[in-house]
């Protein structure tokens, strides 16, 4: 377990890596991410202050996901240990409900409600972040998402 200070647009971790770590944020916001055979970036999930983020690969295995900063950032880097992680049963759950929520908004919800999903799951960290990665992180074009904000705007006005 160790200390360290990423820069913002720093990548610690890219797609087909071994050995992949653990981070867990202590200052700044943090990114997991795809990209797809046409260049698109598909955001995973953020983490901003307090979260946890990995690639679920096992250790031995080829990561699938890129880990980069969007801030300046400090986090502590822990080794995978599965047999630690199969002990924390609670925490292992909460992420899998937390995924399952995800799949089911993105497959089963407008772009507003995508938006109130991203907001009520990461409310402090929405100004922080770019509107295309917001647009990215719930499925939508940035255009879309703008239309969206616009809509909810009108209706809460």
């Amino acid at each position: 377990m160790k200390e360290i200070t990423i820069k913002k647009g720093e990548i610690i971790q890219r797609s087909g890596e071994f050995d992949t770590k653990v981070y867990h944020v202590k200052t700044g916001i943090l990114r997991s991410y795809s990209i797809d055979h046409n260049g698109k970036e598909n955001i995973f999930m953020f983490a901003p202050e307090g979260w946890v983020i990995a690639d679920t690969c096992e250790p031995e295995s080829k990561s699938i996901l890129f880990i980069d900063a969007l801030e300046d950032s400090t986090v502590v880097v822990l080794q995978k240990d599965i047999e630690r992680e199969k002990q924390n049963v609670g925490a292992l759950t909460k992420r899998l409900n937390a995924l399952q929520k995800r799949i089911l908004m993105l497959i089963s919800t407008n772009a507003i409600e995508r938006y109130e999903y991203f907001i009520k799951t990461y409310p402090h960290i929405a100004r922080r972040v770019p509107q295309h990665m917001i647009a990215s992180y719930i499925g939508v074009n940035p255009e879309t998402l703008s239309a969206a904000k616009a809509k909810r705007l009108k209706k809460d006005g």
